[in-house]
């Protein structure tokens, strides 16, 4: 199979794994294609991501490499082949490659933890405050890119309400909640919403109140996407360029601990959708 000109985000990740337990185990890309029988440039586009890989080679890499970590392998082994033909597949030539490979992402996470305090999170947005949300982007879009990307987003929303749904944690400051974008009823509306979704069995919405000035958070929105296994996390930031993912050990390790400290410092569920309510009656 001729290699891709542009990987996906999987894809890529596939290959960056790869290339981590080639090194662990102190082999050259040379070494490697000799011990597997593939030319050295062959092993730099699986590396990069720009080459189909079938489970069996990336089982029979991983016995080349020595790895011991069969949970890891057969998650590897699943990530294999060519691009997953998603929903999203349909937006690649309407929203940014961040986006896509955003939504590519969420479809295969076995949990999503969010930390946010200036904004509702994108997957408990209501349609219009999406809506009013896109339409305050800067610079502003045409109305077909609102479109696209109002329609992106509530299609991503999806992994909340079918047959398998992913569990979802939410921790939010009290700040994202008193925005009020869109004006009075919409912004109650969002709100109403927020409280229903969070009473579903999968997904726990936290609120960060005022006055809790010793949480670990920023203005950054946080999405902590976990894999099959931990080595296969990811962290996904909201930025003003778009959207930045990270994998490194380290930068996995510190966004856990900035999750984990902002849902500490939330008030329980039931607490939370209570304030919620109220700050609702007092729109």
């Amino acid at each position: 199979m001729p290699p891709s000109t542009i990987p996906t985000l999987r894809q890529q990740r596939l290959g960056a794994e790869l290339r981590k337990l080639r090194e662990h185990s102190g082999l050259t890309s040379t070494s490697a294609a000799g011990l597997l029988g593939l030319k050295q440039a062959q092993i730099s586009n699986i590396e990069s991501g720009r080459y189909a890989v079938s489970a069996d080679r990336v089982r029979s890499m991983a016995r080349t490499y020595s790895c011991a970590d069969t949970a890891l392998v057969e998650a590897l082994a699943t990530m294999t082949g060519g691009r997953t033909r998603g929903w999203w597949d349909e937006y690649r030539d309407h929203l940014p490659a961040g986006l896509i490979d955003l939504a590519e992402l969420e479809h295969h996470a076995t949990e999503l933890r969010v930390a946010l305090v200036i904004h509702i999170p994108a997957l408990l947005q209501t349609t219009d405050h999406a809506r009013a949300l896109f339409r305050a982007v800067h610079p502003p879009l045409q109305q077909y890119e609102i479109e696209h990307r109002l329609t992106h987003r509530i299609k991503r929303q999806g992994i909340l309400h079918g047959a398998d749904p992913t569990p979802y944690t939410a921790a939010i400051h009290e700040a994202a909640l008193r925005m009020g974008f869109g004006g009075r009823d919409m912004a109650a509306a969002q709100l109403k919403h927020l409280v229903a979704t969070s009473e579903l069995p999968h997904v726990t919405v936290r609120v960060i109140p005022f006055g809790k000035a010793s949480f670990h958070g920023t203005g950054q929105g946080i999405d902590y996407v976990a894999g099959a296994v931990p080595q296969l996390d990811t962290v996904q930031l909201d930025t003003h360029h778009g959207c930045e993912f990270l994998d490194g050990e380290a930068q996995l390790r510190k966004y856990r601990s900035v999750v984990d400290h902002m849902e500490a410092s939330a008030l329980t569920p039931q607490a939370s959708r209570d304030l919620i309510h109220r700050i609702a009656q007092e729109l």
